[in-house]
């Protein structure tokens, strides 16, 4: 990517996805979106390069809305990002701890930071996401109010830093895709991949057990599975799942068409480098 690109992010200006967005394209314009839906169509309608979607974090698990409508975001997974996420306590300036009635934030970063909103003994309350409870707390103009979001929703909003580092577990990370709209394998000889796809299983005994045999006989490493509710109803089961390796390769491709059997569709999201967290 180079100056002139731009990438779209779900939330307002300081949320936790416009800062990966910034560590990893500095020189980018960030097009914040108020829905999902509208951060995709920004790519979809080109203006803009790509979406930085969040899909899973450490503590508080899969992020629900990204995973169900990324299969049919018509857009292609081409690279993943870890950001390590220090939540601050953010407040008007010249606020103390005591002053404050109320923790205002996204439910993820709620569920994060529980047992210190706990300790403290203040009310939690469930934003649309962190830079917008920030920037709520900025323009409510109470010391009886403050937020948990970044450093950068801090510096954006002019609000004071509390307490940093606010989540429970220091272990606290946020996997995000990096989606486009043209699909670009890489090589199929280049090391260290992960494809990404979504899987319908037949509706007969043992699908399951059957399709995900396919890659152990074959040498391939999940890292990833989760399943989730097909808008086709209750009885079809449909699964996301990350693979390490090529479809193209060898031992992925005889995988995938021993899957074939047990599935009534087998849809490619994405095939992209592994991020180097992963070696950590």
């Amino acid at each position: 990517m180079n100056k002139n690109t731009a990438f779209s992010f779900q939330g307002v200006n300081g949320a936790y996805s416009e800062l990966a967005g910034k560590n990893l394209y500095p020189d980018s314009k960030s097009i914040p979106c108020k829905t999902f839906e509208e951060m995709f169509e920004c790519v979809r309608n080109k203006k803009a390069d790509i979406a930085i979607v969040p899909i899973e974090n450490s503590r508080a698990g899969r992020v629900a809305d990204t995973q169900r409508l990324i299969p049919d975001s018509n857009l292609v997974i081409v690279g993943e990002y870890f950001l390590e996420v220090n939540h601050y306590l953010l407040s008007l300036p010249g606020t103390k701890i005591k002053d404050i009635k109320r923790i205002h934030s996204h439910e993820q970063a709620i569920t994060q930071c529980r047992n210190n909103i706990l300790n403290f003994n203040k009310e939690m309350i469930v934003a649309a996401d962190t830079a917008g409870a920030a920037k709520m707390v900025s323009e409510l103009n109470s010391k009886e109010d403050a937020a948990i979001a970044s450093k950068l929703a801090a510096e954006t909003y002019n609000l004071q830093i509390l307490e940093e580092n606010f989540q429970d577990s220091e272990n606290n990370v946020t996997r995000f895709l990096i989606m486009a709209n043209d699909l670009q394998f890489p090589d199929k000889n280049d090391k260290e991949l992960m494809t990404t796809l979504v899987f319908e299983l037949k509706s007969i005994p043992a699908a399951l057990y059957k399709s995900l045999g396919g890659l152990a006989s074959n040498g391939v490493n999940m890292t990833k599975l989760e399943s989730y509710i097909n808008p086709k109803g209750f009885d079809v089961a449909q699964f996301y799942a990350d693979i390490e390796g090529h479809p193209h390769s060898n031992n992925v491709k005889l995988a995938l068409e021993e899957m074939k059997y047990f599935c009534k569709r087998i849809d490619i999201l994405g095939v992209y480098k592994m991020s180097d967290f992963r070696k950590k």
